[in-house]
């Protein structure tokens, strides 16, 4: 178990990773920290909005803050697995192949607007995001650890997109949605882009310097470590399971929860008891992650399958149950 010194040093570090997030990205407080849980969790974060809200600008905020190496991959119906995975080359003059290494070998990967993808591009990341490799002609080629997956979609209603399978969307720790800035956050950005100039690059130089350092990334992965030794009870183990059992009796869900989101609830409640100084986890932090965590992944065999309906069955189902305290 971590100590409660520890546990209050967490505290400060992820408070500083926060207010750097927040230094660019508006107005989106709670947002910037379930995206930090993730990270601390180290699991995925698929971000769920209309264009032009901010979703990349987060996500790259977020990698630059973390540290690590970084790479974007703009998603669109022409895109090929061997895009973000890599691909063989042969060397005629060798006569042998060597692999060239995709976009995916990166600590952060934000693969943009990802339902633009074809189901045949998107499923090239599942084996990546569960097990931390990618296998081609039948070797296995291991990620970076931390390897983390920040996704942006756009809703399933905007021309051109693929509806991303259960499957996929499973492997996804938490899913946010930005919305539109309030008029004042508004101001603020639009004031902050008025006055950049030319020296925006220079600016852009010294963030990938810092990040190639290797001084953040040891940190996340400090926050990882320390992430794994906080306690949680048998009962708030049993609430989620309960939580779980409930959906996969439903026979109006198409599907229940997995054992992989239940899995990913209680690591998220570990990061985030890390979040507030403490070395265990308590009911609130149950309660807070428990739509982030599965309302990407229940699904409605027929009707409105919209967010909000979504939402609303997961807290009609919190409120049936018994939290223990």
């Amino acid at each position: 178990m971590i100590s409660t010194t520890e546990s209050q040093r967490c505290k400060q570090i992820i408070q500083d990773l926060k207010n750097e997030v927040e230094a660019q990205v508006f107005g989106k407080g709670p947002q910037v920290e379930l995206a930090l849980l993730a990270a601390i969790a180290e699991g995925h974060l698929l971000i769920e909005d209309v264009p032009g809200v901010g979703k990349t600008t987060l996500a790259r905020t977020l990698a630059q803050a973390l540290g690590g190496h970084f790479q974007r991959v703009q998603c669109t119906a022409d895109l090929l697995p061997s895009d973000l995975t890599g691909v063989n080359i042969y060397h005629p003059g060798e006569q042998s192949f060597s692999f060239q290494k995709g976009p995916v070998f990166t600590h952060v990967l934000l693969a943009d607007e990802l339902n633009r993808a074809t189901p045949k591009a998107q499923s090239s990341l599942l084996e990546a995001m569960e097990e931390g490799q990618v296998t081609l002609e039948r070797l296995s080629h291991k990620l970076s650890r931390p390897f983390w997956v920040i996704a942006t979609q756009n809703p399933d209603s905007f021309a051109g997109t693929f509806m991303l399978p259960e499957s996929q969307l499973d492997r996804f720790a938490l899913s946010i949605s930005l919305g539109y800035l309030s008029q004042v956050d508004e101001r603020q950005v639009l004031l902050r882009h008025a006055k950049q100039s030319s020296s925006v690059g220079p600016k852009t130089q010294m963030s990938a310097e810092r990040s190639e350092s290797g001084q953040s990334i040891n940190t996340w992965i400090e926050l990882i470590h320390d992430r794994s030794k906080v306690e949680v009870s048998p009962e708030l183990i049993d609430y989620m399971i309960e939580c779980a059992h409930h959906t996969r009796q439903n026979e109006d869900l198409k599907l229940g929860v997995s054992t992989r989101a239940v899995q990913s609830w209680v690591r998220l409640c570990q990061a985030r008891a890390l979040v507030y100084g403490r070395n265990f986890v308590i009911p609130e932090d149950i309660s807070t992650l428990l739509v982030p965590t599965l309302a990407h992944r229940i699904w409605f065999k027929r009707g409105d399958n919209s967010r909000a309906t979504r939402v609303q069955y997961l807290e009609t189902l919190a409120q049936s149950l018994t939290l223990p305290r």
